[in-house]
């Protein structure tokens, strides 16, 4: 365990000191006692403990590993220094994810899906205000639920017998289509196919991907007053069965992170540290525990 907080203090301090914008965020004040470097790691190494709450990983180094971290303040400093600290937080995911592209076997296959994060649901998401720059209030069929929260639509390349890794992660509101999203996105991904699921079919974005020589793959869509006997089923289950390691990515994220369940951010600036932080720590997990 004090090999893991070593490595990743390690990890830490030499994203920041190979990204000057992380420096920049200190130019105009004095730099503390306690560094942003060591609240990072103490996120991090929470979450790797089974934390998932800034409350509860504060405690946990408050009371177990207080003599590595001497200069920690009260955690109402701690959480009001967290929540700009996004930047570095996303910085850090981008450069997990670059390493693992050198280090790790990938195959061409991409894979795109999106996940809620939910801030607010049932009676709450009525009154909900938080980060309203980005998120907004939508409702599901299926749980017959009304529900406050942002999306994280996620494209990743297939790996054989392991999980997905991501390639682009992008934020939005969520009753944003995911279609929309994948254009926001722009994605440049050369020869390669991307599965996705019905969400994503339409023949002009195909087309579009196309001529860049990326076959976009999904499943086929009934279409009105067709008999379903006439669908290819045997194309949507390929489809499906391709696109289903992102659904496990999923699940795995939610449960080692627990990135889903946001009621306790309130504001802008933590629900992005609540979606980068927790994907950072995913990220972690997938390049040097896989």
């Amino acid at each position: 365990m004090q090999l893991q907080l070593i490595e990743l203090y390690l990890l830490v301090c030499h994203l920041y000191d190979t990204q000057p914008v992380l420096q920049f965020q200190r130019l105009r004040h004095v730099k503390p006692q306690f560094t942003d470097q060591e609240l990072v790691t103490i996120y991090l190494f929470g979450h790797l403990q089974g934390f998932f709450t800034m409350r509860q990983s504060y405690d946990h180094i408050r009371h177990q590993w207080h003599e590595w971290f001497p200069h920690l303040p009260s955690y109402q400093a701690v959480n009001h220094r967290l929540n700009a600290l996004a930047p570095a937080f996303e910085l850090l995911v981008d450069a997990l994810l670059q390493k693992a592209n050198r280090r790790l076997s990938l195959t061409d296959d991409r894979i795109i899906d999106s996940v809620p994060v939910i801030l607010a649901r049932s009676s709450r998401a009525t009154t909900a205000r938080v980060a309203r720059e980005i998120a907004d209030k939508t409702f599901c069929a299926s749980k017959n639920l009304w529900y406050y929260r942002v999306k994280l639509h996620v494209q990743a390349v297939r790996r054989c017998h392991l999980l997905p890794l991501p390639e682009r992660i992008y934020v939005t509101e969520a009753s944003c289509h995911d279609l929309r999203a994948l254009r926001q996105m722009n994605l440049q991904l050369g020869k390669c196919a991307l599965f996705a699921d019905k969400a994503y079919a339409c023949q002009e974005t195909k087309a579009d991907f196309d001529k860049a020589g990326t076959a976009l793959a999904t499943p086929t869509k009934k279409q009105k007053h067709q008999p379903l006997e006439q669908t290819d089923s045997s194309w949507s289950k390929f489809v499906s069965s391709m696109r289903q390691p992102v659904e496990s990515l999923f699940n795995w994220v939610i449960e080692k992170t627990g990135i889903q369940h946001a009621a306790k951010v309130r504001s802008t600036d933590g629900l992005f540290v609540h979606c980068y932080g927790k994907l950072a720590v995913a990220c972690v997990l997938l390049v040097f525990y896989p």
